[in-house]
């Protein structure tokens, strides 16, 4: 009797062992804030100072974020580390972000920059620009970024040749705060094929959206590979 009584008490102790690792866990879990979240930070020492301040319940919008807390000194300090120069001014109540690009050119050494009108409609009407084949070219482009952050902002493009795909990819931008100024970005360098074969009219579709998949420009054109760039 004695011993089924211990093992009683032994079984006890550890569901209770369980249950409170169980609750602890829960609540670390609770304080974590996600990938998205504009508290993350790479310092562990202030981390648990700053979780007892943070309200990582309902989301915000970046006013409210930068309006919150604005008598705390650190918070104060460390938001601007974390989100730049923000101009209030060009800062919404709205919890999406806006961002509009003002300005898309092809870069290629040696040669002055093509640029590309930004069709209204995402549909720009003939072909909109030609490649010379063998060439080294870039995509550069301007964006301005208002109400809110916008989270890893991603470029990605596809092509086609007589209906069938021949290229496909993504590139990475980055994240961005909302400022009066627009923001430049220039992709990694790229080679036209080069060859009979490589030559004639390709169809493609261009995107910019960010981590939530939210497009902001979308643009379906066909562009030229030639023996040699066009004429101005």
């Amino acid at each position: 009797m004695g011993n089924d009584n211990q093992n009683e008490i032994v079984e006890k102790s550890e569901v209770a062992d369980s249950k409170n690792q169980g609750e602890e866990n829960v609540s670390r879990i609770a304080r974590t804030p996600s990938e998205n979240s504009i508290y993350t930070t790479e310092g562990e020492d202030d981390d648990e100072d700053l979780e007892s301040k943070l309200e990582l319940g309902p989301q915000r919008t970046l006013k409210e974020q930068l309006e919150k807390d604005k008598d705390d000194e650190s918070l104060r300090r460390w938001k601007e580390q974390l989100l730049g120069a923000v101009d209030l001014e060009n800062v919404g109540e709205s919890l999406d972000p806006e961002v509009k690009f003002t300005s898309l050119s092809i870069v290629s050494p040696g040669r002055d920059d093509i640029v590309l009108p930004i069709p209204e409609d995402g549909n720009p009407k003939g072909s909109w620009f030609t490649l010379k084949e063998g060439s080294r070219y870039s995509l550069k482009f301007s964006f301005l970024v208002s109400n809110n952050i916008v989270s890893g902002l991603k470029y990605t493009n596809t092509v086609w040749k007589t209906g069938v795909k021949v290229d496909s990819s993504k590139e990475m931008i980055g994240t961005f705060s909302p400022q009066v100024e627009p923001y430049t970005h220039q992709m990694p360098e790229e080679t036209t094929p080069s060859g009979i074969f490589a030559r004639g009219s390709y169809s493609a579709r261009s995107k910019f959206l960010d981590d939530d998949n939210k497009c902001y420009l979308e643009i379906n054109y066909t562009f030229d590979i030639r023996k040699d760039w066009a004429s101005t």
